[in-house]
């Protein structure tokens, strides 16, 4: 019996022992008075989480720091309007009601990102001077993001569609009534763009009664025209 309680009387003074000596470390780390028992566990045990980031206009992917990330929806027959977002911002959409029939076009600055204009061109039954005058304003340097809607094409002039290519186009001289368009160039671009997808209007193949598919594309473009 006399074993048993020296024992006892050890395991308890060394419970004593191990406890001060873990309170006295953790104070001496941290110079707090008392411990937060649940913080304490929770720091310890439970993994740290990192935040998630959406990636700028929901991309799939994240774009390097010396681009802007980009995201371009073309209309949805006559039905639904289309989409430009640009490093983050959304430019124009239906939700923010900005859009019309035919080219709707936001420009931007090259280097700062920072919207200049926007304006939506009725290529059925509108003017084509007021797209030209809109897009001759343009600086060296410029931004030029094209979302079509309807109809891009059928009021689009030779000069209208030299201009677009000049902006780095591959498409601007074969649209037609209904084509789908979506295009992204810039003012002093030295070299076809990589950022265009053009979509005819195929009554076998459209999706749409008298329309094409939509087209989206999304990409990270450089700081700086070349």
């Amino acid at each position: 019996m006399r074993a048993t309680g020296v024992l006892r009387i050890l395991v308890a003074l060394f419970t004593i022992a191990t406890t001060w000596l873990f309170a006295s470390t953790y104070f001496s780390h941290t110079g707090m008075k008392s411990i937060n028992v649940k913080k304490w566990l929770r720091s310890h045990i439970e993994p740290k989480q990192t935040p998630i980031t959406q990636n700028k206009c929901s991309n799939r992917r994240l774009c390097p720091e010396h681009t802007f990330a980009f995201r371009i929806v073309s209309g949805a027959a006559n039905v639904v309007g289309p989409s430009i977002c640009f490093d983050g911002n959304v430019l124009m959409s239906n939700v923010k009601n900005n859009v019309g029939r035919g080219l709707n076009v936001a420009l931007v600055n090259g280097t700062t990102g920072q919207l200049i204009k926007i304006d939506s061109f009725d290529m059925y039954s509108g003017d084509v001077n007021n797209l030209l005058n809109f897009m001759k304003a343009a600086d060296q340097g410029t931004l030029v993001l094209v979302a079509s809607y309807d109809d891009p094409a059928t009021k689009l002039n030779d000069e209208a569609r030299k201009l677009f290519t000049d902006l780095g186009s591959s498409h601007a001289s074969d649209l037609a009534f209904r084509d789908n368009w979506i295009f992204l160039g810039g003012k002093g671009l030295k070299h076809k763009s990589p950022f265009e997808q053009y979509l005819k209007n195929n009554e076998k193949t459209n999706k749409y009664d008298g329309w094409p598919e939509v087209l989206e594309m999304e990409g990270c473009v450089p700081k700086k025209i070349e």
